[in-house]
């Protein structure tokens, strides 16, 4: 399945420029799931969603547990952002990374716990 690139996600380049972040660092975090970041079909570096920030660019606390359970269900970056960018719900347009934002931990995690590979 091809992963489908929203407009709230950067380049690695472009956040690295937009929060001061060295390029190396911003790898090292996406390396030890610091960080959520996914590879679209042809792309040459990763993109990270921009909700999983908070204004000064520093990842929000909650966001390696997010990767562990994925990582510990076998979920890797491309699906792991398709899940959390996935609607939340029949109606509406929230996505599972809002609830991530609001502090709904449990929700965003049951909901990985349960996705399919």
């Amino acid at each position: 399945m091809a992963t489908r690139l929203a407009d709230d996600t950067l380049s690695a380049s472009w956040l690295a420029a937009r929060f001061a972040i060295e390029p190396f660092r911003l790898e090292a975090m996406r390396r030890d799931g610091e960080v959520i970041a996914f590879r679209p079909a042809g792309a040459r570096e990763h993109h990270y969603p921009l909700w999983q920030f908070d204004e000064e660019g520093n990842p929000l606390p909650v966001v390696p547990r997010v990767v562990r359970e994925a990582r510990a269900r076998g979920l890797r970056g491309n699906r792991l952002y398709e899940i959390l960018s996935a609607r939340a719900g029949l109606g509406g347009d929230r996505r599972l990374a809002d609830s991530l934002r609001e502090g709904r931990v449990d929700h965003v995690l049951d909901a990985i716990r349960s996705a399919r590979l």
